[in-house]
C-alpha cells in the first residue's frame, strides 16, 4: 500500500499549480503543506481511485493539504471509526480541509451525530467548525431525516453564538441558514432561533442573526423552501 500511496503522491505533485496557492491564500486558506491543486481535478482522481480505505490512511499521513482533502473523497465511510474520525478532525488546520472532510466523508458516517454534539462542546477552532459544518452539510443531504435531528441542532446553534472566533461564527451561521432552508417547518423554527439569537446582547450573535435572518426572509430562498414543502 505505501507504493500506491506514493504513486498518487507522484501523481498530485505532477498536478501542482504553485500559482494557485495565492489565490487560496487570499481566501485565507492555510498553504503550508499546500500544492495549489484544485477540488474538480481532486474530484476526476478521487472517480478514478474509487472508494480506497488504506489509501485514505496512507494520503492522510502524508499531510499534504490535497492529499487529504483527496483522502476524504476515497475513504469508505463503512469502515471509518470514531478513533479515525477524532484523530483526524484535530489534524484540521484550515476551514476548506474542515469543510470538505466534513461534506466527503464524516457526514456520511453512522456516528455523524454523536460527532456533532461532542464537537461542538471542544474548545479548539476547527473541530468546533467541523460540528457545524457537518449541521450544515446535513441539512442539504439528509432528505429524510426526522426534523427533530435538526431541531436539536438549533439549540446548539444558539448555545454557541457568541463564539467570536472567524472560522467558528461563519459556520455556526452557515448551519443555521442551511437548516432554516431544509423544509418549511424548519425555516420556522430556524427564523425562531434567529430572534433569539438576536436578543443576545453580543456582537457575534447579533451578526449571526441578522446574516441568518436576511437570507432566510429573502423571497426567492422562500419560494425554493416552500417547494420542499
Amino acid at each position: 500500500m505505501e507504493e500506491k500511496v506514493q504513486q498518487v503522491i507522484e501523481k498530485l505533485v505532477l498536478e501542482a499549480n504553485p500559482d494557485d496557492t495565492q489565490g487560496m491564500a487570499h481566501f485565507g486558506i492555510n498553504v503550508d503543506s499546500a500544492l495549489g491543486i484544485r477540488i474538480p481535478v481532486l474530484r476526476a482522481m478521487a472517480k478514478e481511485i474509487g472508494q480506497d480505505h488504506a489509501l485514505a490512511l496512507g494520503l492522510w499521513e502524508s499531510g499534504i493539504h490535497e492529499a487529504r482533502i483527496l483522502a476524504s473523497m476515497v475513504d469508505d465511510p463503512a469502515q471509518v471509526t470514531k478513533e479515525q474520525a477524532n484523530a483526524w478532525v484535530v489534524d484540521f488546520d484550515s476551514w476548506d480541509l474542515c469543510d470538505q472532510v466534513t461534506g466527503n466523508l464524516f457526514g456520511k458516517l453512522p456516528f455523524t451525530e454523536e460527532l456533532v454534539y461532542e464537537w461542538a462542546q471542544r474548545e479548539e477552532e476547527f473541530v468546533r467548525r467541523a460540528s457545524f459544518a457537518l449541521m450544515a452539510w446535513t441539512a442539504v443531504y439528509w432528505k429524510k431525516a426526522p426534523n427533530e435531528v435538526f431541531e436539536g441542532y438549533l439549540e446548539v446553534i444558539k448555545n454557541s453564538a457568541t463564539d467570536a472566533r472567524n472560522f467558528v461564527k461563519k459556520a455556526v451561521n452557515w448551519a443555521l441558514r442551511n437548516i432554516g432552508k431544509h423544509n418549511l417547518y424548519l425555516h420556522g423554527k430556524a427564523l425562531e432561533t434567529a430572534r433569539e439569537i438576536e436578543k443576545i446582547d453580543d456582537k457575534t450573535a447579533r451578526w449571526i442573526a441578522a446574516d441568518a435572518i436576511k437570507e432566510l426572509l429573502d423571497p426567492k430562498k422562500i419560494a425554493r423552501v416552500k417547494k420542499i414543502g
